[in-house]
């Protein structure tokens, strides 16, 4: 017997954001996903909108691709030992992001740190996160931290088991950027991808990562480019941005105001399509549930930048430096999705111009895989205006 399709039509939209710096809003009211997949979009009178097995309201809301943490340290499940919190990833899913990248499970209470012990848990990782979703979010994890004595083959076993990512290069044993080099290479070709801790020590056993060492390592990501929790000097992070060609990752845990320093080279440069958000939790600062949301609304207003575009950053522009198939309106992607509205008497006569005064949005709804996961946000403040399932 065949298995039915699952057809989810969200209709009713006020405002489509893409997650595209070149095309941000979409022209449209409507959207289709089957199976767990984007499938159409635009104005409902175009499309088929028939044998809907769940059908949304969205009430002139807000629908925007659901939002990514690019750079989060989880541990097991939805706990976290560094801050002692259960629950913070469902917390997370409140704050709009329905995807989270780790970059290295570092917190775990007796990390082993050598070789055999570290893919190990890195590949123990990768699975659990695969396995138990919580609350449906995909939680990318088993990254393991560069240790000396690893070789070529150690990094094929890791991407033949399913890893693809490194935790954050300089968090280990290995501080020369040659070494790293060469191990960043190795992970390279075999399809993982890298991230660097940039600046200050964050953690015992971490150290200064400076410009040099970063440019030399030539990772896929300049993890927390503005510092995490130290900065580098201005003139290392407007170097940073001039020589690397990918991901320039500004995180919430760190010097908001190298964050604007970024994110102004990156204009003047013409790289807005580099930078990536996450918040580099849990960790010292806390768990920051909203963290994506203030950091796209922080970067908006302090920044100028449109609020439209500040979503690039959290959805898209991840999206495309980490090759996901999320983060995007794009058909064939994951149908992952934010509903949100302008919070309560907030400034502002629009959701964006809200945005850009420096407010969060309120959620009032999340979308993973077409199923909805999370109605009227707990943590974000309240909107006006909130989606209703008609029928599941």
């Amino acid at each position: 017997m065949e298995h039915a399709s699952r057809k989810l039509v969200i209709r009713n939209i006020g405002l489509m954001l893409s997650g595209k710096l070149e095309q941000p809003i979409y022209d449209a009211d409507c959207l289709i996903a089957t199976d767990g997949r984007i499938s159409d979009w635009g104005r409902e009178t175009d499309l088929d909108t028939e044998g809907a097995t769940t059908l949304i309201d969205a009430q002139g809301t807000t629908l925007a691709p659901g939002l990514i943490d690019s750079h989060v340290h989880p541990v097991v499940g939805d706990y976290t030992p560094r801050q002692q919190q259960l629950h913070w990833i469902d917390s997370t899913l409140h704050g709009g992001v329905t995807t989270m990248i780790s970059a290295g499970e570092v917190h775990m209470p007796g990390r082993p740190k050598d070789i055999v012990g570290l893919k190990a848990m890195a590949i123990a990782s990768q699975r659990w996160y695969e396995n138990f979703r919580p609350s449906g979010v995909k939680v990318l994890a088993g990254a393991p931290v560069i240790e000396h004595g690893m070789e070529e083959h150690d990094f094929k076993d890791l991407a033949d088991a399913g890893v693809k990512f490194l935790g954050e290069v300089g968090l280990g044993s290995v501080k020369d950027g040659k070494t790293a080099r060469q191990m960043v290479d190795w992970a390279r070709k075999y399809g993982i991808q890298s991230t660097i801790h940039t600046g200050g020590p964050s953690i015992p056993g971490s150290g200064l990562i400076d410009a040099d060492m970063v440019l030399e390592t030539g990772t896929d990501v300049v993890g927390h480019i503005n510092g995490g929790h130290s900065a580098l000097p201005d003139d290392q992070i407007v170097c940073l941005c001039e020589g690397c060609l990918k991901g320039l990752e500004i995180v919430h845990n760190g010097n908001e105001r190298a964050a604007l320093l970024t994110l102004n080279t990156a204009r003047e440069l013409g790289k807005m399509d580099q930078i990536i958000l996450g918040t580099d939790g849990p960790a010292g600062s806390g768990v920051q549930p909203l963290g994506i949301l203030r950091m796209v609304a922080m970067l908006s207003a302090l920044g100028n930048v449109p609020a439209e575009i500040a979503f690039c950053f959290a959805t898209g522009n991840t999206a495309r430096q980490r090759e996901l198939d999320v983060g995007l309106i794009e058909r064939g992607f994951a149908a992952d999705f934010v509903l949100m509205d302008q919070a309560q008497h907030s400034g502002g006569k629009t959701i964006l111009e809200s945005v850009q005064l420096g407010n969060l949005p309120g959620v009032g709804m999340t979308i993973i895989d077409g199923e909805v996961r999370s109605n009227r946000s707990r943590n974000t403040p309240p909107a006006w205006k909130i989606p209703e399932v008609v029928t599941a």
